[in-house]
């Protein structure tokens, strides 16, 4: 038995206490948590510290050291996160049909944990934390594998929370890290049936894709995104470069931040007008289509046909011109990646076709695509944000987290 089915093995064990523990033990081992991390944080802190001196001597790009960095402030928010997670109502337990047939079997359906989830994900330490605690209160047990740049994060984040879990007389097991962060250890991850009951990737593009096509274990897919921002000719204009500001620059590299601007052409001079001081301040390269070139000049690099569907996670955003809404529409239909998009319009009935047209986990009217985020939904964190049409889309959160089983009460029926 290999070292990652050992650790398998032992996530399924754990699984079963978690279970049946009930709200008042996950709260206090949310709790614990909570707390081990506050107290420790210097410790976390270091270890970070060793991540990112690595990066550095390795040429990683700042934007991406923006989401490996963790500092007071952030790890102040993380254990926010974990504090609204265990403040939201278990799910777990909660019956959501219940009827009497006409045999007289009263037949139900509860909400229950999926089992053992694995995650696989890249250099954000605060993922570790966010991952564990949502399935800690969903009841399930989790493997969590992240990337080689972060593993001196991670492993001290794990340690503190496996403390924390048997402080209040859990299964340390509850919460486990893959130690080694090579391929073959994401590959044999993926093939761990009999452990593994679902599978979540949360990273770039490349790292979705391939989990999506070589895993045996089922997978739900998150976090390809390839965001748009459609500026309409009825747009508040000021506005509609501060929210696109926003979505590009407060953090680019993340998920949410939109990767493309579609501008209508009857406003396409008066608009970058007040965007481009914006963007100057991020030095943001733009790349854009002929007839925006022709309005923004020396300031933008023509776009080629790949930059239409790129997910740059930089301040790089590509621009194009378009007739009106439903060349919009259209566009981010055929290469956005069911996301997060949004119209910036103070034109009602525009705004409710864009709505209705866009297929997408989240479409926004007049803000930011930065919402798309679980503790900005009310969630507390989430654990991805789900572009696939199943029983998850958008941020997932403790109800994505659940399946259900049927439970049938009787009283000596037999079926003839």
């Amino acid at each position: 038995m290999t070292i990652l089915q050992q650790q398998g093995q032992a996530a399924k064990s754990a699984a079963y206490p978690l279970a049946t523990a009930g709200t008042a033990k996950k709260n206090a081992a949310l709790q614990a948590m909570a707390n081990i991390l506050t107290d420790r944080q210097a410790e976390w802190l270091q270890a970070n510290a060793r991540d990112i001196a690595a990066a550095k001597e390795a040429g990683m790009r700042p934007s991406l050291l923006d989401r490996l960095a963790l500092t007071a402030e952030r790890i102040a928010g993380i254990v926010d996160g974990i504090r609204q997670i265990r403040a939201l109502p278990d799910p777990i337990g909660r019956v959501d049909r219940m009827e009497t047939r006409p045999n007289g079997l009263i037949i139900g359906r509860r909400r229950v944990p999926l089992g053992v989830i694995a995650i696989i994900y890249e250099a954000r330490p605060n993922v570790t934390v966010d991952a564990a605690a949502l399935c800690l209160k969903s009841g399930n047990a989790c493997i969590l594998r992240g990337g080689k740049e972060a593993i001196h994060s991670n492993r001290c984040a794990a340690s503190l929370m496996r403390e924390a879990l048997v402080s209040v007389g859990l299964p340390a097991d509850c919460i486990s890290l893959v130690q080694d962060t090579s391929r073959e250890s994401a590959n044999e991850l993926m093939h761990l049936d009999g452990y593994v009951d679902v599978l979540i990737p949360r990273g770039g593009a490349g790292l979705i894709r391939a989990v999506a096509k070589e895993a045996s274990v089922p997978v739900i897919r998150t976090g390809e995104g390839v965001c748009h921002i459609y500026v309409d000719s009825e747009a508040n204009l000021d506005m509609a470069a501060e929210i696109l500001y926003n979505a590009k620059c407060s953090r680019p590299s993340v998920c949410n931040a939109v990767e493309c601007v579609l501008v209508q052409e009857d406003i396409a001079g008066a608009f970058w007008a007040k965007a481009l001081p914006l963007f100057d301040r991020h030095d943001v390269e733009l790349r854009a289509d002929g007839q925006a070139l022709g309005i923004l000049g020396g300031r933008a690099l023509p776009a080629s046909e790949e930059d239409w569907d790129a997910e740059y996670d930089d301040y790089i955003l590509a621009v194009r011109t378009v007739r009106d809404c439903q060349e919009a529409v259209s566009f981010i239909n055929a290469h956005g990646t069911g996301h997060s998009e949004c119209i910036v319009t103070d034109n009602y009935f525009k705004a409710q076709r864009f709505l209705d047209a866009v297929d997408a986990a989240a479409v926004y009217v007049n803000a930011s695509t930065r919402f798309t985020d679980g503790g900005e939904f009310g969630l507390g964190a989430e654990i991805g944000i789900s572009t696939q049409k199943m029983h998850a889309r958008g941020p997932m959160g403790l109800e994505e987290l659940t399946s259900s089983k049927y439970v049938i009460y009787g009283e000596g029926q037999i079926r003839e």
